[in-house]
């Protein structure tokens, strides 16, 4: 007979399993029927009903009933991230995107307040800077939360969420994560932590008193570029009411291949990470030694306004910082454009947590350029540092610089 116990992340011997060994085998198994020990996708949009289906409750996720309730798929993917965020449960969806209006349209009713960090994500922050207040209702506040103080200084009656980023997309500024759930939860409200830039591997906001943490599951988690997926990791209770409206009714249901594409590559997220981690620092200390670089956003360097903070929230001797920077040449608009004309081995796309670096050129017009810190204003790059070698990161870096007249 064979062994399931470490398939479900349970120890054999009392010691607790690590972050690797669980990522290579929560989520996994021995497939009943063939042998394989590999999970099989599983495509069917219908599974089959019982002999008297009359009593069947149609919006249930419980059972395999139709795909838009959920699939096995989903089920692997969300019992390993629920396990590696150290919460109750997950609830894996279509996209980021999705994860996060699935958040906000299952916590918050017409009346409430939420607030939010003044940098995040530009789709949370049409979300809720516009769509939810004019469509919903809800009452929203931005706030610069790198500093607690202003979390707490908006905190209203009615507020009922707390949304922070950190890092911050793309400024890189961090929020200090049990400082705000000290304040969400004096107030009667929810933290919710988008982590996408840390991954559960660097940071783990559930240990830090977050209540709901969310992930955009096309980064660092599936790690590969190929695949979609959004995942809230919270309580049974939140999830539940998250599968019942958004997942069901609002029919954000993740693919059966692309949750088995990002389990697939989950099993791999310690080692990218820490080779992420690794060539972000290197490349961010090397351009911070270069004349033509204006200014350079990593929380990794000691000269970050926030370093000490990040520092402090990482959730195991062997994280890092992750491997996304910001930075700005001392150039014109044109100037940055032909800097990144002139990159070979970075490509020039958005995303981030691929195999390969990327690199995009965010201009003077931004919608949330007035939200941003001013060296910012002038235009910037922000780089998802990859898994290349890390010279070369730097040697592609140097040749454009020179090659575009810099």
């Amino acid at each position: 007979m064979t062994s399931n116990l470490v398939h479900h992340g349970e120890s054999f011997d009392g010691t607790p399993l690590g972050f690797a060994t669980k990522s290579i085998h929560l989520g996994n198994g021995v497939d009943a029927e063939t042998g394989a020990i590999r999970r099989p996708i599983t495509l069917a949009n219908a599974y089959a009903l019982p002999y008297d289906p009359s009593d069947i409750n149609w919006s249930s996720s419980d059972t395999n009933l139709y795909a838009r309730n959920g699939h096995p798929n989903q089920r692997y993917l969300e019992t390993k991230l629920a396990n590696l965020e150290n919460t109750e449960d997950a609830v894996v969806l279509a996209s980021g995107v999705a994860a996060l209006a699935a958040t906000f349209t299952t916590v918050l009713n017409r009346g409430d307040h939420a607030v939010f960090s003044d940098t995040t994500y530009v789709a949370a922050y049409r979300l809720l800077n516009q769509i939810l207040p004019e469509k919903y209702g809800i009452e929203t506040s931005i706030v610069d939360s790198s500093d607690a103080r202003n979390i707490a200084n908006a905190i209203r009656p009615n507020t009922k969420l707390v949304h922070i980023e950190t890092p911050a997309n793309p400024t890189l500024k961090v929020t200090d994560i049990e400082a705000a759930a000290t304040i969400a939860h004096e107030a009667g409200a929810l933290l919710s932590v988008d982590n996408t830039f840390n991954s559960p591997f660097n940071v783990r906001p559930a240990d830090l008193g977050a209540d709901i943490v969310i992930e955009s599951l096309t980064k660092y988690i599936n790690g590969h570029g190929d695949a979609l997926g959004g995942a809230i990791a919270t309580r049974k209770e939140i999830t539940d009411q998250i599968r019942f409206t958004y997942q069901v009714n609002y029919g954000g249901i993740i693919s059966p291949f692309n949750a088995w594409l990002i389990n697939r590559g989950s099993v791999t997220l310690p080692l990218r990470m820490k080779q992420h981690n690794a060539s972000a620092l290197a490349v961010a200390k090397h351009l911070e030694s270069l004349p033509q670089v204006r200014f350079v956003a990593y929380p990794g360097l000691e000269s970050h306004p926030h370093h000490e903070v990040a520092a402090r929230q990482l959730a195991r001797p062997d994280a890092g910082f992750g491997g996304v920077l910001a930075f700005g040449l001392d150039t014109d608009h044109d100037g940055h454009n032909r800097f990144v004309s002139k990159l070979n081995v970075i490509t020039s796309a958005v995303s981030l947590g691929h195999d390969e670096s990327l690199i995009v050129f965010l201009g003077e017009d931004d919608e949330r350029q007035y939200l941003y810190p001013q060296e910012f204003h002038r235009g910037f790059f922000r780089l998802a540092v990859g898994l290349e070698d890390t010279d070369d990161l730097i040697r592609d870096i140097d040749h454009a610089l020179a090659g575009a007249g810099l």
